[in-house]
């Protein structure tokens, strides 16, 4: 195999790691990094092949098309965010939504490049596929406005608009991926906590 531009990733995404065989892995990280970098259309099959060290036809054997590249790429990227919004912990609605956000927005900053692309290239899947990502992305929403609504509940979160405060706090953490650099002065860490402090102060009575 000759040498691919992927060597030089500081960080290929634990996202991937249940893809087989290699080569398919490959495919897909090369595709989530492409993507990113050029955007969807921009990019071509032969971009991608480049990339991951392969031939041009060589993607063709592990998947159909370059928007069923994209597809699993968002996939993948949306049924990770949903586990990992699943698992949150917390002996109250605050701790919770603080590790919500935090975990949230850490995650598109860790992995930028692939939220990235799970956010930003919907448009071009196909709308069958599309509409397989809404549905995850519904699941998200509930996700996150369950854990402000449980503060509610509570009597801890002034919150006249749920459904628009929840839009607002996904929308907060997704828009740190387009922006995000690994360079920067903060880690995805401090990012996080740093974007679960605001929202816990937007929801709080003031």
């Amino acid at each position: 195999m000759t040498t691919t531009g992927l060597e030089g990733f500081s960080l290929l995404d634990e996202t991937w790691r249940a893809v087989t065989p290699d080569a398919a892995r490959r495919m897909l990280i090369a595709a989530a990094h492409a993507f990113a970098g050029k955007g969807y259309h921009a990019t071509t099959t032969r971009d991608i092949a480049s990339l991951a060290g392969m031939s041009p036809a060589a993607v063709y054997i592990h998947y159909r098309s370059k928007e069923e590249l994209l597809f699993n790429i968002s996939l993948v990227g949306h049924e990770t965010s949903l586990t990992l919004l699943s698992g949150i912990e917390g002996t109250g609605a605050v701790e919770r939504l603080r590790n919500a956000v935090a975990a949230f927005a850490g995650w598109h900053a860790e992995f930028h490049t692939t939220a990235r692309v799970v956010q930003y290239e919907l448009g071009a899947l196909s709308p069958e596929h599309h509409a397989e990502v809404a549905e995850l992305r519904r699941q998200i929403e509930q996700r996150m406005r369950a854990y402000i609504a449980d503060g509610i509940k509570e009597g801890v979160f002034d919150v006249p608009d749920l459904k628009g405060a929840t839009l607002a706090v996904l929308s907060l953490c997704i828009d740190v991926a387009r922006w995000y650099q690994p360079s920067g002065k903060r880690t995805p860490d401090e990012i996080g906590a740093l974007y679960a402090d605001l929202v816990l102060r937007m929801v709080r009575p003031n």
